[in-house]
C-alpha cells in the first residue's frame, strides 16, 4: 500500500510510534496525534503509570497538547489519530472540544465508547473513522498484554 503524504495511514503510523513509546515504557501502548492542516501538532501516548493518574490516556494528553499549540480549547478543525478506539472519557473529553474528526485503529469491544455508551457520546458534527491500520494497532496491545501473563 503507497502512503500518500496527508493519508489516514500515514498518521496512524504517527500515533503507532506513540504506542510504541508506551510500550518500551510499561504502559498500555497507546498512541495518538492531533492533525491540524495537515500538521501534525500534538504527539501522546498513555502516561497512566509513570504519572499515576488514571485519566492520564493518550488522547486526554493529546488534546491538551493541541489547545496548548492553537491556543485556544476547540479543536474543530482538527483530526485525532489514536490506536485504540477512545474510552468513554475520552469520547467525552472529545466532545467537549468539539474535535473535527477522530481516525482510529483497532476496536476496543470492552471498554470502547462504542461498546459503553447507549447512543453516541461525540460532538454531532464529529466525523470518526475507525479499522485504520486496524490488524498493526490490535497486535501491539495483545503483544503487549500477552507479555504480562
Amino acid at each position: 500500500m503507497e502512503l500518500t503524504v496527508f493519508s489516514d495511514e500515514r498518521f496512524m503510523k504517527e500515533a503507532l510510534k506513540e504506542a510504541q513509546k508506551a510500550f518500551e515504557a510499561d504502559e498500555v501502548p497507546v498512541g495518538a496525534v492531533v492533525v491540524h492542516n495537515n500538521t501534525i501538532i500534538a504527539r501522546a501516548h498513555n502516561y497512566t503509570e509513570a504519572l499515576n493518574d488514571v485519566t492520564a490516556h493518550a488522547e486526554m494528553q493529546a488534546y491538551t497538547a493541541a489547545a496548548d499549540y492553537l491556543g485556544g480549547k476547540y479543536l474543530d478543525e482538527c483530526t485525532l489519530y489514536v490506536t485504540l478506539e477512545p474510552c468513554v472519557m475520552c469520547a467525552g473529553a472529545a466532545f467537549w472540544s468539539q474535535i473535527g474528526k477522530i481516525v482510529f485503529g483497532a476496536v476496543d469491544d470492552r471498554r470502547g465508547y462504542q461498546a459503553v455508551a447507549e447512543k453516541s457520546i461525540l460532538h454531532p458534527k464529529t466525523e470518526v473513522v475507525s479499522g485504520v491500520m486496524g490488524a498493526e494497532c490490535g497486535a501491539l496491545i495483545r503483544n503487549f498484554f500477552r507479555s504480562k501473563r
